[in-house]
């Protein structure tokens, strides 16, 4: 699929509904073009496991200048976790529908409804499974983030400063924040998958960030762990900070697939699920 997606031109066509990702294929990789800006996406099912694809994903237009982002990566196993990402997906889309419907009701508020009613909805399917998320409110010029687990949210210049990047909410994220453990360590840590906070669970929190400006030529980066587990960070900025949204998001899903078959040394590999959305707006081109 990789080799593939070097040689042709990915498809590319304008959104006008929800876009989601719910694993029904083993790999998907399209460009999404919309009035505030273009969306590429990657989902790619972990070839050395049975199961289906067990990440889930959206690209939600609110209206032409609002738009959500998600990325809900299922844990538990047994079919079961496909189910928890899936519902997450599907019920915050569900709640974004009504925006604009309902005076009064704003977008943060149809977002944090969203995810309330997704935790419960997963609680109450019983099977133990549940979701991580990463979850971007886009708006003209800015973004807000809306965090749980350990799928990541990352906003990243040209010149490849990272502005802003969330935190696993995990005991390792946590030590590598705290600067107690460092990037390879972490990547080699053997509890470095445990997270403490789910959609599914009755203690969930959600990690709001505040709205952050989003400049012409920043590329924000929403991803499962199948990304943050087989790339270094300074190759997940080289690979997005420049170029085209095509190439970025070609890059990052070969390199990670060429790992997670291949361990090379010094380099992350880890088999798993890999779901990648990445996000630019829209550049004004000037008249001649």
């Amino acid at each position: 699929m990789a080799d593939k997606a070097r040689k042709a031109k990915l498809p590319r066509a304008e959104l006008k509904a929800p876009r989601l990702y719910i694993g029904d294929a083993d790999a998907e990789i399209e460009i999404h073009d919309l009035t505030i800006g273009e969306v590429g996406a990657s989902t790619v099912a972990d070839q050395q496991k049975p199961r289906p694809n067990e990440d889930s994903a959206a690209v939600i237009p609110v209206d032409d200048t609002h738009l959500v982002l998600v990325v809900a990566d299922g844990v538990g196993g047994l079919g079961g976790a496909r189910r928890a990402s899936n519902i997450t997906v599907k019920t915050i889309r569900d709640a974004l529908a009504t925006v604009g419907k309902e005076p009064g009701r704003g977008l943060r508020t149809a977002i944090m409804d969203g995810i309330e009613t997704a935790n419960r909805s997963v609680m109450e399917s019983a099977n133990g499974a549940a979701s991580t998320l990463a979850l971007a409110e886009i708006g003209p010029d800015y973004v807000r983030t809306y965090h749980v687990g350990d799928s990541i949210l990352m906003l990243c210049g040209q010149r490849g400063r990272i502005k802003s990047q969330t935190t696993p909410h995990s005991p390792v994220g946590f030590a590598l924040e705290a600067g107690l453990l460092n990037e390879k360590e972490a990547l080699n840590h053997d509890e470095l998958n445990l997270i403490f906070n789910v959609i599914g669970s009755a203690d969930m929190s959600i990690e709001v960030g505040t709205e952050q400006p989003i400049a012409r030529y920043d590329t924000l980066l929403l991803a499962s762990d199948g990304l943050t587990d087989n790339l270094l960070q300074s190759e997940i900025v080289e690979s997005i900070r420049t170029g085209s949204l095509d190439d970025a998001l070609r890059k990052l899903t070969d390199v990670a697939q060429d790992r997670m078959g291949t361990e090379r040394p010094g380099k992350p590999s880890k088999p798993d699920d890999f779901t990648v959305l990445l996000y630019r707006r829209r550049r004004r081109h000037r008249r001649a």
